[in-house]
């Protein structure tokens, strides 16, 4: 049977997984789950996600979620994988282990953080808190040093390799949630840090033509969010 993969193309994790099933030449079938719609929280999601989140995948009768896990797993289970991604080396795995354990308890809660409570807040439902926003803005910015002085500091990749790893492709992902910002927020946050912005470059080229492709929605989301605020800033100067 094929591998069905349920995913949001608005989640970082989600965009990581499917990337990574398209540059693999996985077999598989992208069922999209719509966050936005609380989709996520339907019986038939809940069925195989208990955790209303995406992604999530099933391979014949076993159900996983968690997108760190997803990768492992399809490295493991899937033949003609790159061994670059998930090394059969135990050392270097454990590598990318310790990227991935310290993505969601630094990058992920900076971006995230960021970008919900400065985009995704303006909206009926919630309100953006100054103090939340420079909380998340001060453990983002320390995130992409640490990034730039340890992460990077021994090669192109992540945790020095020449050639990218799944901790690679699920760390850009998270930080391109980025592009939401305004170009000029976005180039504040990213230009200090000369060896991150490189290593994303080399990320986008290593996965092309699927990165972009799988971004797309991304990309037009970031449009129009440019676009209102745009058209916001010059109102509030009229």
């Amino acid at each position: 049977m094929v591998l069905k993969v349920y995913a949001d193309r608005m989640s970082q994790p989600s965009r990581a997984v499917l990337i990574f099933c398209k540059i693999n030449g996985i077999d598989f079938e992208e069922i999209r789950v719509d966050v936005l719609k609380n989709q996520q929280f339907s019986p038939e999601y809940k069925a195989i996600n208990p955790m209303h989140q995406v992604p999530a995948i099933v391979d014949g009768r076993f159900k996983l979620f968690e997108s760190h896990a997803i990768l492992i797993y399809i490295c493991s289970a899937f033949p003609g994988v790159a061994s670059h991604w998930y090394p059969g080396d135990l050392s270097k795995r454990a590598k990318i282990h310790s990227v991935l354990d310290w993505h969601h308890s630094n990058l992920r809660r900076g971006s995230a953080g960021l970008v919900f409570n400065t985009i995704l807040a303006h909206n009926d439902a919630h309100h953006a808190y100054p103090q939340v926003v420079n909380q998340a803005e001060g453990i983002l910015m320390k995130s992409l040093n640490k990034l730039e002085t340890f992460w990077l500091k021994d090669g192109r990749f992540l945790v020095g390799s020449s050639q990218p790893s799944i901790a690679d492709i699920s760390l850009v992902c998270e930080i391109m949630q980025l592009q939401l910002l305004s170009e000029k927020e976005c180039d504040r946050i990213l230009s200090p840090f000369k060896k991150v912005v490189q290593w994303i470059e080399d990320t986008k080229k290593a996965t092309a033509p699927h990165f972009d492709e799988v971004h797309g929605i991304l990309f037009r989301a970031q449009k129009r969010i440019r676009t209102e605020s745009g058209k916001d800033e010059l109102k509030s100067k009229l």
